[in-house]
């Protein structure tokens, strides 16, 4: 009964708090709905940036992938920050300055329509297909987990997943479709307070179950009992090996933190470069110290369930329902669907825009006022939001769905980044050879993935990661030879589209500076170097 309450009372406390901050919001133009007015400060932008992150995929997906391989998988978390260095130093910048609203759009200004149109097209095709899916999947699976709800109902796991799923997308899509951007961060800021605190708790009370009560004794169960569970550096059979992290699982990290639509549209929203700065920087802090969230609840469940044969996946809801008390499984279960929701409307929303400004109002409708854009964005998620709930149940059969999530990942991050890299580093690069980029680094990872023998061959000889970074370079190298064979008649100028204030934050390099020693600290803290030899 009473997680019952505290679950009620806080997802109506948050409800109540954004429509209140947000109930006098501009909704009536496009860049009110798809952009908050350009009015979201660093800490909006920080706590947003954060909770999109802080998704089931993250929940699930990277404590079921520690519960089986331990701390080395952290990567996934403190390599962002490094990322996210680099958004606020020198892609955030070259963003704002060209007030744009998508990356497609940027591309479409640095090299030309056609571009844009191709990077729109891969934006959506990728998050219908297989961001939305994934997100709707691993919330059903950890609100299944914590409420228990196939033995509270009855009924057979299939049928609880797909109630769930359903559940979780009518109201995500209630969410973003209904009240634009400023809405779903001010949202995301509440339930992230929320999700912190009790993903904080959760790591506390399992360190006091590891130690039969006693939280001292759990911590040296943890550093004693599979030490080798905290080592940092991943193996050459690990998921993440450890020369990986200067490869692909960068490139796949400065693309998630500095060019993905999803999570940059937020900054895309700042009401000045300075405001955007703090808010990215407070976000790499916040994420290095997500470890005690992200991945240590993973090890600890390893420690108390490895046992039982559960599937890794269901070790953190596991978790949540056997350590917290009552009360505040149901306030955390509420920060945990904000959470969902969030992730979910947020990438909704990102693909409503990508499609209202970058399909409908250039293609289909190019006298459409802003009413018009808007309800374009407003029909068009909810098509793609009950096509994602149609087929994210069938993802059920995934071994672990944070590995498959960036695998697939690679297949659009890898070309998109190269492109955006190019176009902001060349000044002569042309539209016909990003083009080609774009589609032929989608053909040839495609190939090394779907070609059993030459998937097989990376595996053995390679890596997926390394394999992943090698067409990076190729691709880069490319694009940069023809520009000097067949460059640009006139040098591109990137001019300012005075939007907003880009004036930068004057402590901005200090702060960066400090988080990445931070990052290299923790690594060192945790560094067992033998398994590399």
């Amino acid at each position: 009964m009473s997680t019952m309450f505290s679950f009620t009372f806080f997802t109506a406390l948050v409800a109540v708090i954004t429509w209140r901050m947000t109930r006098g919001d501009d909704h009536g133009t496009a860049s009110g709905y798809f952009l908050g007015g350009r009015s979201l400060t660093g800490g909006l932008i920080a706590g947003s940036l954060l909770l999109t992150n802080l998704s089931t995929e993250q929940l699930v997906g990277l404590n079921g992938l520690a519960f089986t391989e331990g701390f080395s998988v952290m990567a996934w978390e403190v390599v962002a920050a490094i990322g996210l260095v680099l958004m606020a130093l020198f892609f955030l910048p070259r963003y704002l300055r060209s007030g744009i609203a998508t990356v497609p759009e940027f591309l479409g200004k640095r090299f030309d329509t056609s571009t844009r149109t191709i990077t729109t097209l891969i934006f959506i095709i990728a998050y219908v297909a297989i961001l939305l899916p994934i997100i709707l999947y691993t919330g059903a699976v950890a609100l299944s987990s914590i409420f228990d709800i196939k033995t509270l109902t009855g009924l057979d796991s299939n049928t609880v997943l797909w109630g769930t799923v359903w559940f979780v997308g009518i109201v995500g899509s209630i969410y973003a479709i209904v009240g634009g951007l400023r809405t779903v961060a001010v949202s995301d800021v509440l339930n992230g307070f929320g999700l912190l605190v009790g993903g904080v708790m959760i790591s506390y009370f399992g360190i006091e179950a590891l130690g039969r009560g006693d939280m001292f004794q759990g911590i040296e169960t943890l550093r004693t009992v599979h030490p080798e569970k905290l080592n940092a550096i991943g193996g050459p059979d690990q998921s993440v090996p450890f020369f990986t992290l200067f490869t692909g699982v960068l490139l796949l990290n400065l693309f998630y933190w500095s060019t993905n639509q999803q999570i940059i549209q937020r900054t895309f929203g700042a009401n000045s470069l300075k405001e955007g700065q703090k808010g990215v920087i407070y976000a790499g802090y916040l994420k290095v110290m997500a470890l005690l969230i992200l991945v240590f609840p993973g090890i600890i469940a390893f420690h108390l369930y490895s046992a039982d044969g559960i599937h890794a996946d269901h070790a953190y809801g596991t978790l949540a329902r056997d350590v917290l008390p009552s009360p505040l499984t149901g306030f955390f279960t509420a920060a945990m669907v904000g959470a969902i929701l969030s992730s979910f409307n947020s990438a909704l929303n990102s693909t409503c825009t990508l499609f209202s400004l970058g399909v409908y109002k250039p293609f289909l409708n190019k006298d459409a006022d802003d009413a018009m854009v808007i309800r374009s964005g407003k029909v068009f998620g909810w098509i793609i939001a009950v096509f994602s709930m149609s087929i994210a149940p069938l993802l059920a059969g995934q071994a672990s769905i944070f590995e498959y999530l960036q695998k697939m990942n690679g297949l659009y991050f890898i070309p998109i980044f190269s492109v955006v890299v190019v176009g902001m580093l060349s000044r002569r690069a042309t539209a016909t050879w990003a083009n080609t980029a774009l589609i032929l680094g989608f053909v040839v990872i495609a190939c090394g993935y779907f070609i059993p023998d030459l998937d097989a061959w990376i595996k053995v000889n390679l890596h997926e990661y390394h394999f992943l970074g090698l067409v990076f370079v190729l691709l880069v190298g490319l694009m940069l030879v023809m520009a000097e064979v067949s460059s640009r008649k006139t040098p591109w100028v990137h001019e300012d589209a005075g939007v907003v204030d880009l004036t930068p934050w004057p402590l901005v390099k200090l702060a960066a500076g400090v988080l990445v020693v931070i990052v290299l600290i923790i690594y060192i803290a945790f560094a067992d170097l033998s398994v590399l030899f």
